[in-house]
């Protein structure tokens, strides 16, 4: 590993990576060195001509090609920013150039790479799918694949950020922040700030639900996740790299993990430090840098966050927005049960409410002994959403708190007052729908016409999957049938039976 950990060095001191990329400013944010008491720097990688580091790794890698491999062409199967970083790569050096992309990919990220003449294959429903055909290419035509994270070369292009994070900040830092997909990017700063600076700290940040590196630290070796969150679909990964794992078991410091809400604070935050938009996975090192700060109290710091990429879809702001007051602590949900009888209605708002501001408010009769109300306040932080849940309680409110609950903040709070007492043997599930044609045809053909659809909601959130919820009515002793249809159909799912929000409000 010592002899690996010198070559890196090497490569990265060496890298190529400057004919194409540049050297990203390190900016000093004074909104949230404010907002967290710490000294806060951003690494603005989002300023990359391709919008996001991955050219660093891409170009190094496909720039040490020799002339015959150049003229094979190149190859690589991704939905993202490594698909860009490639293709420009290509572009720059007069290399034929071939991407296989889902054929959900958004059309604005497909267009991106056909703009730097790069020929683009569409195939399967997720990245998986697009790798295996991407596979069968190689082996057909000879082309030269380009992975986007467990090589040497890449790591080494994507290291060349910590050499001049050393330089612009002379070292004085007391922790770094990294995204974490593959591991690519991460090993490659580990390696160069822990052999030059070892004081300072190496922290990945993943998603709670895209955690395969942070399980296959804690496991000692490489996990393979049965499926990725897509949100952060730049981190999308199931199984980090060999190589990469390597790297990062002895480099790295620890990993934070992160949810939704978290991150869309975290996209608000790099908005409002240098009114730019950077990506769910751009923003994920900030959000744990926040985590950090919050849940450790920790003050009077050098903290760095990679903005590693800006690629955004501009129709998933809406959801972001949605998010963010949750992810700030500034929005709690609850579900909240008040008597059916003149004046109940105005006691909740005056004795429990009062002066607190009201985010949402939904309701609808639904018996004439009781009513539900799913309602949004404005809170500041975890000790006042205790505090308003205690004083609900005093007044005599059964309460449900939903803001950590995701089929409530997802579907429920569009849907309150669907509630039906003719449905029979109902089963609620979520499911991941790629967004293409067809999608919802699959669904049904595949389950066929022996049950009937209760409940379906679908709302679109700017992504390459959609969220959609469907009921189904599942007679006694079908619950084998229905478990094969699940698995033939393959997309992904979470089953919400038995969830508090769905008994209450659907």
């Amino acid at each position: 590993m010592l002899n690996l950990m010198q070559k890196l060095l090497k490569q990265i001191l060496t890298s190529k990576v400057y004919e194409a990329a540049i050297e990203t400013p390190l900016e000093e944010s004074a909104f949230l060195s404010e907002l967290l008491n710490n000294r806060v720097l951003l690494k603005r990688e989002d300023l990359q001509p391709v919008f996001s580091f991955k050219i660093r790794g891409a170009y190094n890698r496909i720039a040490n090609l020799n002339e015959e491999e150049r003229a094979s062409g190149i190859i690589t199967a991704s939905a993202g920013n490594h698909a860009q970083g490639v293709a420009f790569s290509g572009h720059k050096l007069g290399i034929q150039t071939t991407i296989v992309m889902p054929v959900t990919t958004p059309s604005i990220k497909v267009s991106a790479v056909r703009s730097f003449g790069a020929k683009v294959v569409l195939f399967g429903d997720n990245y998986s799918e697009a790798a295996e055909h991407c596979a069968l290419l190689v082996a057909q035509s000879g082309m030269i694949f380009i992975p986007p994270f467990d090589d040497e070369l890449v790591i080494a292009g994507q290291g060349t950020i910590a050499n001049e994070l050393l330089r612009q900040s002379a070292g004085r830092m007391d922790a770094v922040f990294i995204p974490v997909g593959g591991g690519g990017l991460l090993a490659g700063m580990a390696v160069f700030l822990k052999s030059l600076c070892p004081q300072v700290k190496v922290i990945g940040v993943e998603p709670i639900d895209s955690d395969a590196m942070a399980q296959s630290l804690a496991a000692g070796r490489r996990i393979k996740l049965d499926s990725v969150g897509i949100f952060a679909d730049g981190v999308a990964v199931r199984e980090v790299g060999q190589l990469t794992f390597e790297l990062c078991r002895e480099h790295v410091d620890e990993i934070i993990r992160v949810d939704i809400d978290e991150i869309c604070s975290a996209i608000k935050s790099v908005y409002q430090a240098t009114r730019s938009i950077v990506e769910p996975a751009g923003a994920l090192a900030l959000a744990g840098l926040k985590k950090y700060v919050r849940d450790r109290d920790i003050t009077d710091q050098t903290l760095v966050a990679i903005n590693s990429g800006a690629n955004m879809n501009f129709d998933r702001l809406r959801y972001v927005a949605e998010r963010t007051l949750i992810g700030e602590k500034q929005e709690a949900l609850f579900a909240v049960t008040i008597p059916e009888e003149p004046g109940s209605l105005f006691r909740f708002c005056r004795e429990v409410v009062g002066e607190r501001n009201i985010t949402e408010f939904n309701y609808r009769l639904s018996g004439r002994n009781s009513a539900y109300i799913f309602v949004g306040i404005t809170i500041d932080g975890d000790d006042q959403r205790r505090a308003f849940q205690e004083q609900l309680t005093t007044h005599g409110f059964e309460n449900v708190d939903l803001t950590d609950n995701e089929l409530a903040k997802t579907h429920v709070r569009y849907m309150v007052g669907g509630r039906s007492h003719d449905v029979r043997s109902e089963r609620l599930f979520r499911f991941w729908f790629p967004e293409r044609p067809g999608a919802t045809a699959r669904f049904l053909t595949t389950m066929g016409a022996d049950w009937n659809i209760s409940l379906f909601h679908y709302r679109t959130q700017g992504g390459d999957f959609g969220r959609v919820l469907v009921g189904l009515e599942i007679p006694a002793g079908q619950e084998s049938q229905l478990q094969a249809f699940l698995d033939s159909l393959g997309y992904r799912y979470v089953e919400e039976t038995d969830n508090e929000a769905y008994h209450l409000f659907l």
